[in-house]
């Protein structure tokens, strides 16, 4: 069945070493780094105090970010992919696929993407010995003008530096994702539950993708069984599930709005000069990825997406993000009760 297919892929969460085309083992070219492109500094958004605050973390306006560097990747020519086409194949749900399963599998590809891609920042630099990305390079969470804290376990918002943050956001996801009552993978036992899946079996030629991506379901009604309602309890999914999913994709936009505010040009710009402009072209990929999702299951406020709306915007007008996912065809609203 489809969805028992996809909690087969989501078991496996962990154990694969599949990622994005950033070669993590490439290392820089030291003293003579890529040239820096064209000088471009658009106008920021606003700072909002109240942009992305969650359940473990907040935005701060008291700790003050370093001076901003020009945001090249704000520039329509550097919103390039190292990928053609746009990412809706892989954002919409297949037909017979339950929307909960859905949600959870591009939750897990979405996390475990950008943890591969958040080892370019790990990684020790053959200069200063240090990571990339580490307590003196980034002695805050910060994206531009936005400053991310961790609420500590009063509930109470404390700074950390990006390292740190990036750390706690992957032991947090780490253990939710891995949570069989958060996250479940075996099929649901309760009787009645056997509609949630599709009937029939996966059948696909030796050497091919075992999910095709065919028509689609943009308009999914949620469950409508006797009792509290919410979106995947036909499925074993619990109530909290949507917001899980709504928590998980906003830390993950946060790495990525840190990895472009703070380390576009260095390691990513310089990592393209002898790999055929991969580095910041399959950054963009991988986030634009994220973004098609995002938008088209209503999973990101626009609060939250403030930090990289620019380029969001030049990925919607020229057509990497499609006009159904910008326009939020299949968000999510929890049923009333």
């Amino acid at each position: 069945m489809a969805s028992s297919f996809m909690r087969t892929l989501r078991s496996g969460f962990g154990r694969q070493n599949e990622g994005p085309n950033v070669n993590t083992n490439q290392q820089r070219t030291n003293g003579s780094p890529n040239p820096s492109p064209i000088a471009y500094s658009p106008s920021m958004p606003p700072q909002n105090s109240t942009a992305g605050a969650s359940e473990n973390s907040n935005t701060s306006p008291e700790v003050q970010p370093p001076p901003e560097t020009p945001k090249y990747f704000f520039l329509e020519k550097y919103a390039k992919l190292g990928v053609k086409g746009n990412f809706m194949p892989l954002a919409a749900q297949p037909v017979n696929v339950d929307l909960a399963e859905w949600l959870a599998h591009q939750t897990v590809e979405n996390y475990r993407i950008v943890s591969r891609i958040a080892e370019v920042i790990q990684e020790v630099d053959t200069n200063t010995k240090l990571p990339i990305c580490n307590t003196e390079s980034c002695p805050r969470m910060t994206a531009g003008r936005h400053t991310y804290t961790w609420l500590d376990n009063k509930k109470e918002p404390i700074p950390v530096s990006a390292p740190q943050y990036i750390s706690l956001v992957q032991r947090w996801m780490n253990g939710k994702v891995h949570d069989p009552k958060a996250f479940p993978i075996d099929p649901p036992t309760v009787a009645g539950n056997a509609s949630a899946f599709a009937s029939g079996g996966l059948s696909t030629p030796s050497g091919e993708r075992p999910l095709a991506v065919g028509p689609t379901n943009l308009q999914t009604p949620l469950s409508t069984l006797a009792g509290r309602d919410w979106l995947g309890k036909s499925a074993g999914f619990p109530e909290t599930f949507l917001n899980d999913c709504r928590t998980c994709f906003r830390q993950i936009f946060r790495i990525y709005a840190h990895l472009y505010h703070s380390h576009w040009v260095d390691p990513f710009w310089h990592l393209s000069g002898n790999n055929n402009n991969q580095g910041w072209t399959d950054l963009n990929s991988c986030f634009v990825h994220f973004c098609t999702v995002a938008k088209l299951y209503g999973l990101l406020s626009d609060k939250d997406a403030e930090p990289m709306q620019p380029l969001i915007d030049v990925w919607i007008a020229n057509g990497s993000i499609p006009a159904d996912a910008a326009r939020g065809a299949c968000a999510i609203q929890q049923p009333s009760q």
